[in-house]
C-alpha cells in the first residue's frame, strides 16, 4: 500500500503556525514581487479567489473581508517542509519527496486493518510536531493514493484521511478525468472528445488505444487506476540538469553597475545550488530584458553564453563569467526589468573533466575555498562572505515584499518571542 501525505494550503498553514489568530480567517500568500496569489486558505477559496489571480483584481475583496495577505517567505517554507519530511520518515522504510508539501510513503507489508490508524497517527504527529495540517490518502498505487488524498481533502466531515480498497469504482466514477494525476489539460480535452469523462471511463479504454494516443506514460496511469503498481519509487532526488536564478525587479535597473551587482548575486546563488548537488557547470548564460508590457518605452533583450575551459563550481569563476557576459550585451539608455543567470552542461566531478594544458586557474585552491564560503554563509547568513562584485544587501532588496513575515526558524534575530 502507498500513502500520499499532503500539507493543506502549505504556505498559508506555515504562516498560521506562528500566528494562530489567523485560523478561521481568510489568508492568501503572494508570489514574488507580491504579484499573484499562490496559496489560499479555505476561507479565501470560499470567496472565489483563484490560484494565480493578480492581487490588483482582489483589492476590494481584501478590504471588504479583511483578508490577511503575506509575501512569499521561502526561507520559512523550505525549513517547514524539511521538518514535515523528517517527521514522515519515521512512519515508513521508504519515502519519496514529491514536492515541497507532498510525499509518498511505502506502507507495503502493513496489515490492511492497521492502515486507518496509521494514517490518523501520521496526521496527528505532523500536526503536533510541526503545527501544519495534512491529509493522508492510502491506496494500492501512487495514482490511487493521489485520488484518495483528494477525497480526504474534500471530505470536510471526515478526519482528513481516506483509504481506498477494492472495489473503488464509485470513486473513479466521481473523479473527472482532468483531476487524475498525470493527465494534463490537453490530454483531458482530447480524452473527453472520445467520451472519456471520468477516471472510470479511462480504465475501460483498450490498452492498445491508450498506448497509441497517450504513450506508455498514459498506459501506466491506466494500470495504476486499476490497482497495478507501475510507477517506480524515486527515493533519491535527481540532480537538476540546469540551474538558474532569475528575478523581475520591483523597479527597473538603469545602470551597468546596478545590473553587474545583481547578476553577481545571481551567479553566487547559482554556485551555492550547484555545490549543493555536487555538480560543476560547463556553461553560464546571462540574459537581460526590458519591460515588455511598457509599450511606450524602448525595448531591448539579449543573452550571452560563456563556455568554461573546464567545468567549475567556483563562485569566483561564475561571478567573473557573469560580469564578462554582461559587458557583451549591456546597452545604456534602457530600463531593465528582468534578468537572470543560468548554468548548463552540468556534470559530476567524479565523471572527470578535460583540463587545459595552460589552465591559469588554481583549481585546488578554489576547491578548498568554496566549502569555507558555504560553511560561513550557512552559519551566519547568506552573503556574509561574498565577492567584491556582489551587492551589499543581496538581490532580495530588488524584489517587492511589503508583507513578508519573519524568518521564524532560520534567523536568530527573528525567533518568535513569547511573553507570559
Amino acid at each position: 500500500m502507498v500513502a500520499l501525505v499532503d500539507v493543506n494550503n502549505f504556505y498559508v498553514s506555515c504562516e498560521r503556525v506562528f500566528c494562530p489568530a489567523l485560523r478561521g480567517r481568510p489568508v492568501v500568500v503572494l508570489s514574488n514581487n507580491d504579484g499573484c496569489v499562490v496559496s489560499r486558505s479555505d476561507e479565501a477559496k470560499a470567496l472565489r479567489i483563484g490560484m494565480g489571480q493578480p492581487v490588483f483584481e482582489i483589492r476590494e475583496l481584501i478590504r471588504q473581508h479583511r483578508i490577511h495577505v503575506f509575501s512569499s517567505n521561502y526561507a520559512l517554507y523550505g525549513d517547514m517542509s524539511a521538518r514535515v519530511m523528517n517527521t514522515l520518515r519515521q512512519f515508513a522504510p521508504e519515502l519519496e519527496v514529491y514536492s515541497v508539501d507532498e510525499a509518498f510513503l511505502n506502507l507495503s507489508g502493513m496489515p490492511a486493518a492497521d492502515l486507518p490508524a496509521r494514517a490518523r497517527e501520521i496526521r496527528q504527529t505532523v500536526h503536533q510536531w510541526v503545527g501544519v495540517p495534512v491529509c493522508v490518502g492510502t491506496a494500492p498505487t501512487k495514482v490511487l493514493a493521489k485520488l484518495a488524498n483528494r477525497l480526504a481533502k474534500k471530505d470536510h466531515q471526515g478526519n482528513g484521511t481516506c483509504l481506498l480498497t477494492a472495489p473503488w469504482h464509485d470513486a473513479l466514477r466521481a473523479t473527472d478525468i482532468a483531476d487524475v494525476w498525470g493527465i494534463g489539460r490537453q490530454y483531458a480535452v482530447f480524452l473527453k472528445k472520445y467520451g472519456i469523462q471520468t477516471a472510470y471511463d479511462f480504465t475501460q479504454a483498450p490498452n492498445a488505444w491508450v498506448h497509441k494516443h497517450l504513450t506508455v506514460v498514459g498506459l501506466r496511469i491506466k494500470k495504476e487506476l486499476e490497482g497495478e503498481p507501475c510507477i517506480e519509487w524515486e527515493t533519491d532526488i535527481p540532480n537538476k540538469k540546469n540551474i538558474a536564478t532569475t528575478r523581475t525587479f520591483r523597479t527597473p535597473l538603469n545602470t551597468r553597475a546596478e545590473l553587474g551587482e545583481t547578476l553577481a548575486d545571481f551567479a553566487a546563488r547559482c554556485g551555492e545550488k550547484l555545490r549543493r548537488q555536487h555538480s560543476s557547470a560547463a556553461l553560464l548564460t546571462v540574459w537581460i530584458e526590458t519591460n515588455r508590457l511598457a509599450k511606450d518605452q524602448p525595448q531591448y533583450s539579449r543573452s550571452f553564453t560563456v563556455s568554461f575551459t573546464a567545468p567549475t563550481d567556483s563562485t569566483l569563476l561564475l561571478v567573473k563569467a557573469a560580469q564578462f557576459a554582461l559587458a557583451k550585451i549591456y546597452r545604456s539608455g534602457y530600463a531593465y526589468k528582468r534578468a537572470g543567470v543560468q548554468l548548463g552542461g552540468l556534470s559530476q566531478p567524479e565523471a572527470g573533466a578535460q583540463l587545459s594544458l595552460f589552465d591559469p586557474v588554481n583549481r585546488p585552491a578554489h576547491q578548498q575555498l568554496m566549502p569555507v564560503f558555504d560553511a560561513i554563509n550557512a552559519r551566519f547568513g547568506r552573503n556574509t562572505v561574498r565577492t567584491a562584485a556582489q551587492s551589499a544587501g543581496g538581490s532580495a532588496q530588488l524584489t517587492q515584499q511589503h508583507r513578508l513575515s519573519p524568518a521564524y526558524t532560520t534567523r536568530w534575530a527573528e525567533l518568535l518571542t513569547i511573553r507570559l
